[in-house]
């Protein structure tokens, strides 16, 4: 019987399967005590006000099709809160596209901007998605491997050395998943007056951790430069700082021709997002500050908790300041990342993701998520500290 690997895209087979879903399969199919520090999924409940609105917003009868932009009063929430956080205005009619998470936002851009065999650059370690949805467009990925001496920042030098004529546009993803990096408004200046010299390469700047920044509560973005506004697209969404996974809705806000191009497609595929999410976001937007700030605190907590198990387990680990992740290296212990990953979820039953998952240069790195409740966390690095033992015992 075939298995229809000529059946299907070449494309899609060269793709392969996401690694995050993969551990967090793996550790949901295994019976016991298992805990997963795997995927990205806050351990909070959406807030009560949140919820609240989406239930409202059935009993009043909001069941059908959206526009396929979305609510207009959902992007009026959504653009007066940018304008709020950072400070930059856009037009909630033409400028704005409700999507089906951020990672619609991904794909639905991709496919608006690249034409076939156009370079997209592309900062690694990152989120999968990055390299995946440029491939499933027929692009080719330009890939820029940050290090930690930099603090995984991307550099103005590194870029500058990627760009050629074939560039359709560079993906920035901070704070980082998986590394937890932040750019600061420093930082993005520099990439700024690179990307001033080329006025051809759109910008693509996913902020889904925007909100989770352990330095400043203020978020530094791209789209703060008024010279590079009309070819920068912003990705963002609810998931992260709200705790609203479940309610697959994010947003992507750019120049109008962009936008027009991306809602065209969405038209097409996905039509609208669904209304009752539409609804908690107008609340989220609104009134989400306070919650934000309450469970920013949180994660920090869990942040400093997570480093000191890391330490405590000999792990070296770059001091991670925003997201919600932690990216330890376990170079020296004799292992690939996949390996060290699979051997602690099955002799420790504690769920991480390969640092390769997110690039080659993420190779003896791993992965930490500490959206997980503090008791959790610090059995796991109770866990940690026993199997990095058991490892060192066994290569002495």
């Amino acid at each position: 019987m075939s298995d229809y690997t000529d059946k299907i895209s070449d494309v899609v087979n060269q793709v392969p399967p996401s690694a995050i879903r993969r551990f967090f399969d793996l550790a949901n199919e295994m019976k016991g005590n298992v805990i997963s520090l795997s995927i990205g999924e806050p351990d909070f409940v959406t807030p009560w006000s949140i919820r609240e609105a989406g239930i409202n917003s059935l009993r009043d009868g909001y069941t059908h099709y959206s526009p396929n932009s979305g609510y207009i009063e959902a992007r009026t929430a959504i653009c007066d809160y940018i304008s709020r956080r950072y400070s930059v205005s856009y037009d909630p009619k033409s400028q704005i596209l409700i999507t089906v998470g951020g990672s619609e936002g991904l794909d639905l851009v991709a496919r608006a901007l690249i034409n076939p065999g156009d370079e997209v650059i592309i900062v690694e370690p990152c989120f999968v998605a990055y390299k995946a949805t440029v491939m499933f467009a027929h692009g080719v990925p330009v890939v820029i491997s940050t290090k930690e001496e930099n603090d995984y920042k991307l550099m103005p030098e590194e870029l500058e050395a990627a760009i050629t004529d074939k560039t359709k546009y560079l993906i920035l993803g901070y704070p980082s998943n998986p590394t937890g990096a932040v750019m600061t408004h420093e930082d993005l200046c520099a990439i700024r007056d690179v990307l001033v010299k080329h006025p051809d390469i759109m910008i693509i700047s996913d902020e889904l951790y925007c909100e989770l920044n352990y330095l400043s509560d203020r978020p530094a973005s791209l789209i703060q430069f008024p010279e590079l506004a009309d070819r920068t697209v912003m990705i963002n969404g609810f998931s992260k700082s709200y705790a609203m996974t479940g309610w697959r809705i994010g947003y992507c806000i750019g120049p109008k021709p962009v936008i027009a191009a991306m809602t065209k497609i969405h038209q097409y595929c996905i039509m609208s997002s669904p209304s009752t999410s539409q609804f908690a976001v107008i609340e989220a937007a609104m009134n989400g500050d306070a919650a934000i700030e309450e469970m920013r605190n949180e994660y920090n907590h869990r942040r400093r908790v997570l480093l000191k198990g890391l330490a405590d387990a000999g792990l070296k680990c770059f001091t991670p300041y925003g997201a919600f992740y932690a990216f330890p290296s376990i170079e020296g212990l004799g292992m690939k990342s996949d390996e060290f990953c699979e051997r602690f979820l099955l002799e420790k039953k504690v769920a991480i993701v390969p640092g390769k998952a997110f690039g080659e240069c993420g190779e003896y790195h791993v992965r930490i998520s500490y959206a997980a409740s503090i008791d959790n966390i610090k059995e796991a690095m109770v866990r940690l500290k026993e199997f990095v033992d058991d490892i060192k015992k066994g290569n002495g």
